[in-house]
């Protein structure tokens, strides 16, 4: 059991991040690579991932077990911002803080603080163990990350706009309220499945939720106390199962598959940029989709500065739940077919 606790001043710092972190969703879908849980949501990831690897991987597994703790530097809070910046800070990392954390996985592997010697020249520093790391890590972005980044980056700005609409109907209690069934808010403290007990005091500091494409069954915090706490959670892969009619789904046919399309997309909320990353569709293409969609009265449009927010009205949700529930009910009836914890 993780238990996460808060003080007023927790409270008023809560946050999300303004996008996917590239570092957490690399080691995290690093996991994924080599586990069963969510079969259908990375069963094809999983398969075109390997194939581009080609088996080379012997550093990050060393680093990075198949379940259990691994080294909290792999995860620095410059990953939100991009490959480079966050691969610059791996490489800073200070040498006794890179010694104490390769000690402790080591500890939590065999029960002794010896590194091993895969990883003994990492630990000793120096500027050819920490090119090989950043090689390694790079290399396997590209493979298992960068052809998926836009479906991942889509994904985590629904899950954000989700949140961001609890935080402003209920504040950062309906926030921790409406995260994930694994996390349960119990004010003051945020209880989530865990493979250990654990007891996490923000102390004023507020707290970072981080939604993860490739996060999985439980949430992830890091291990030292010391660091800008964050909260690593799954985002919801509700389109990944669902098997399209063939033709298109019922409300494809209503208003077309580009326009239905769009329309999911919107969610709980977005720019018109966000709603062509998501829709996979050009700027100018999700802009006049949009517009005809606010025109039938199933989205409204607010301006905010030079960008656009969209938002579905009763009439657009009323829409997208009756088809949600048709194909559902297909489901249930033999219509459609469907394909059969870690700790930082």
């Amino acid at each position: 059991m993780l238990r996460i606790h808060f003080t007023g001043n927790d409270l008023a710092g809560v946050r999300t991040a303004a996008r996917p972190d590239v570092l957490w969703e690399t080691i995290l879908s690093f996991h994924r690579l080599r586990d069963r849980r969510g079969s259908v949501v990375y069963r094809e990831w999983r398969t075109a991932a390997r194939t581009r690897l080609g088996g080379e991987t012997r550093l990050l597994a060393a680093l990075v077990p198949s379940r259990g703790y691994f080294p909290d530097f792999l995860t620095p809070a410059e990953g939100v911002h991009g490959l480079d910046e966050g691969l610059q800070a791996i490489r800073a990392t200070d040498s006794g803080r890179l010694r104490d954390e390769l000690s402790l996985l080591a500890a939590d592997r065999s029960g002794a603080r010896t590194v091993p010697h895969s990883l003994r020249a990492l630990a000793d520093g120096g500027a050819e163990p920490f090119d090989r790391l950043v090689g390694a890590l790079r290399s396997y972005h590209r493979a298992a990350i960068e052809p998926y980044w836009p479906h991942i980056r889509a994904r985590v700005e629904a899950d954000r706009a989700r949140r961001g609409r609890a935080l402003l109907d209920g504040g950062a209690d309906e926030l921790l309220a409406s995260l994930p069934p694994m996390l349960r808010w119990r004010a003051p403290v945020l209880e989530a499945d865990y493979p250990v007990d654990r007891d996490v005091h923000l102390d004023g500091r507020g707290l970072l939720l981080q939604p993860s494409y490739f996060c999985r069954g439980t949430p992830v915090v890091l291990r030292d106390p010391a660091l800008p706490p964050v909260l690593v959670y799954p985002v919801t892969h509700g389109e990944a199962p669902t098997v399209r009619e063939p033709g298109g789904s019922s409300l494809a046919k209503l208003v077309g598959q580009t326009r239905s399309t769009v329309l999911h997309a919107i969610g709980d909320g977005g720019t018109t940029s966000e709603l062509a990353r998501r829709a996979g569709v050009s700027l100018a293409s999700a802009s006049q989709h949009a517009g005809v969609l606010r025109e039938a009265g199933l989205i409204a449009t607010l301006r905010h500065g030079n960008a656009v927010l969209h938002t579905l009205t009763p009439l657009g949700a009323a829409l997208l739940g009756g088809a949600q529930r048709t194909v559902e009910l297909r489901c249930h009836t033999g219509n459609y077919a469907r394909n059969g914890p870690v700790t930082s």
